[in-house]
């Protein structure tokens, strides 16, 4: 498992991990980074009235590991064995989390990342029912917003994150936003705000 310390330092210096075979660990600072606006937050009109006519239930941190195993499930993960314990201990920290959309109590679709003052670094998120992963896509960018976030980190850009504004800027742009985005007193929930005091 990563030390929770030095992974959250990393975060802090632009860098971020993904999991190999034999678990071993790859570090990564690309030249340019995807970030999705959380203050221009681009909602297709389209996708707009399926919120309306299709509701989920939304829950934020309540199966954190599920919605990681949910991200894992696929061909080719690079959520390994030792990402998901690295992870999982940073949410019981306080500094990972989870957006997560349910139907009749079953857990459908969702996203994780992780929160430093007002960054939030999205890792992964899946889907088990048509557009459940963009519906804890939107939340999740609501509630950035509602609780003061600036930054909204996607690592690189998709055409799925496109449709939503997504879009990269230069690395030293990025690492300019990023200092000034951790230093604010803003936190993802209330659990969160005594992990950033233990953390500075």
């Amino acid at each position: 498992m990563l030390d929770p310390v030095q992974l959250l330092s990393a975060y802090c210096d632009g860098a971020f991990p993904m999991g190999e075979e034999g678990g071993c660990i790859s570090w990564f600072r690309p030249p340019y980074r995807g970030i999705l606006p959380i203050q221009e937050f681009h909602l297709p009109a389209r996708f707009e009235r399926y919120l309306r006519e299709h509701p989920f239930e939304v829950r934020w941190n309540t199966a954190f590991g599920d919605v990681m195993r949910g991200c894992a499930d696929r061909e080719q993960t690079w959520i390994t064995d030792v990402i998901l314990d690295s992870y999982q201990e940073l949410h019981r920290l306080g500094f990972a989390h989870s957006a997560e959309v349910w139907r009749e109590g079953r857990l459908v679709g969702g996203v994780y990342g992780v929160a430093i003052g007002g960054a939030f670094f999205g890792e992964s998120m899946f889907s088990r029912e048509t557009q459940a992963s963009k519906v804890a896509l939107t939340h999740l960018q609501w509630r950035l917003k509602e609780r003061g976030f600036i930054v909204h980190d996607t690592q690189w850009t998709t055409p799925h994150l496109a449709m939503f504004g997504g879009h990269e800027i230069p690395s030293i742009q990025y690492l300019e936003l990023l200092h000034r985005a951790i230093r604010l007193p803003v936190t993802f929930d209330d659990r969160q705000r005594g992990a950033q005091m233990m953390f500075r």
